[in-house]
């Protein structure tokens, strides 16, 4: 079926699903044209007089059923928004909306080993299997695979180790050249938004957090994780820059319709970089109508001008706002509750256990699902609380809103916390009014 019907909407309202492998390219879909949705898209887009049309990325989302349920709840709200639908009907004359996912393999851990540091019979999944879950996620080359077999040999005989034997040390720096992971600091790419890797700081890092109850990277799978976390970073830029970022100005070539972008956690990434392009220096053939980072998973300064940090230069997606690709507004959301960004993502750029910085002012690490987008122009950026699901925001073109909303993103978790908490009529409001400004 070439499009997926959504289970709980009113009225008969369905989306597309194209995916995306590894590097960028769409995976063949035997409902697509010549075996491409993407082609089908394009083709109901300019058949069906489509006025509006919504793209969703997911974040760490493993397979296409997770991302299914997640679109099924994300759109599903929208379209329950009844006030807003309503309304969409009189701000866009003709009103025929188009509803896009884009799947990306993205999961960096599965939830089976949260909290385990053992190859024990009663871990519930096999050395082995785990040995080869990690071979898929990362990819399967003979210098991956090298380095893998070494770390999970060493981890046989002991998974936490006080300090990594010394093949084991090796062997992560292997695996880290061979993931092809930098560490350039806060003005790099999206996946070098972090400090230098050290697999026995990052060790201790992890083993000091866990004694709060927090182990997502502890032990010698812990630092695994690690690395596998910044592989999805890293991904997520490509997919975004490469197949997606075409695809959108083939779009954009085919269709007059106007374009909103949606992204949550690390999909905030491949927003940004279907916004950025190549290297954060593509151009698209004119600017998208509106775009929400839900959670957002990428730094506080990736769309600064100048990061306030010794020589930093700006953001990797600076470009976005002084080209102007975003023609309407661009919204983001924050969260307390969230701990996947609020703790995971400084412990894993920082590599320490407590993450520091003084009051009032912002860290050199951090996400946007924290402290919003940071180091603008008063003149571009806003900070305020998220609204109820009704009103009017007066979201400006061309200005960037940071939302404080931990009054309804707070329910959730877990080593995750709210993160998933996304499908509320609040955040669904705000996606409408983000678009409705672009009118």
């Amino acid at each position: 079926m070439p499009f997926r019907a959504l289970p709980t909407a009113a009225s008969k309202v369905s989306y597309s699903l194209i995916c995306y492998d590894a590097t960028g390219q769409e995976r063949r879909d035997p409902d697509g044209m010549d075996g491409l949705m993407s082609r089908r898209v394009l083709d109901t887009a300019a058949g069906a007089g489509a006025t509006d049309i919504f793209f969703f990325s997911h974040g760490w989302m493993g397979d296409v059923p997770a991302a299914v349920d997640q679109y099924n709840r994300w759109i599903g709200a929208l379209e329950n928004s009844t006030a807003n639908r309503r309304a969409a009907e009189k701000i866009f004359p003709g009103f025929r909306p188009l509803y896009v996912g884009l799947h990306w393999p993205s999961l960096p851990w599965g939830d089976e080993e949260i909290g385990d540091t053992s190859f024990d019979a009663e871990s519930g999944i096999s050395p082995e299997d785990l040995y080869q879950t990690y071979l898929e996620r990362l990819g399967d080359t003979p210098a991956i695979r090298s380095a893998l077999g070494t770390i999970f040999e060493e981890a046989r005989r002991n998974a936490a180790p006080a300090e990594l034997p010394e093949r084991a040390r090796e062997a992560f720096f292997d695996l880290n050249e061979a993931l092809g992971l930098r560490s350039e600091g806060a003005a790099g790419a999206p996946d070098a938004d972090r400090e230098p890797f050290d697999p026995d700081q990052a060790l201790q890092a992890g083993e000091e957090a866990s004694f709060g109850g927090w182990d997502v990277f502890s032990g010698m799978l812990g630092v695994v994780r690690l690395c596998s976390y910044w592989t999805m970073k890293k991904r997520g830029r490509t997919v975004g820059e490469t197949g997606m970022h075409t695809f959108i100005r083939k779009l954009q070539q085919a269709t007059p319709a106007r374009i909103h972008l949606m992204g949550h956690s690390f999909g905030c990434v491949v927003i940004s970089s279907i916004l950025g392009g190549p290297e954060g220096k593509g151009v698209l053939d004119r600017p998208v109508d509106s775009t929400v980072l839900v959670q957002g998973a990428v730094s506080l300064w990736s769309y600064a001008a100048s990061i306030p940090f010794g020589g930093a230069g700006p953001g990797y997606f600076h470009r976005v706002i002084a080209d102007r690709k975003i023609r309407g507004p661009l919204v983001t959301t924050q969260s307390r509750y969230d701990t996947a960004v609020g703790v995971q993502y400084p412990r894993a750029s920082v590599l320490a256990a407590q993450v520091a910085f003084d009051p009032g002012e912002y860290p050199k690490y951090g996400a946007i699902g924290t402290f919003g987008l940071q180091g603008l122009a008063q003149t571009v950026q806003t900070d305020r609380e998220m609204a109820a699901a009704e009103g009017d925001y007066g979201f400006e073109p061309g200005r960037v809103y940071n939302l404080e909303a931990s009054r309804f993103i707070l329910k959730g978790g877990g080593s995750s916390g709210a993160h998933n908490d996304i499908d509320g009529p609040e955040v669904a409001h705000a996606i409408w009014q983000a678009a409705f400004a672009s009118a």
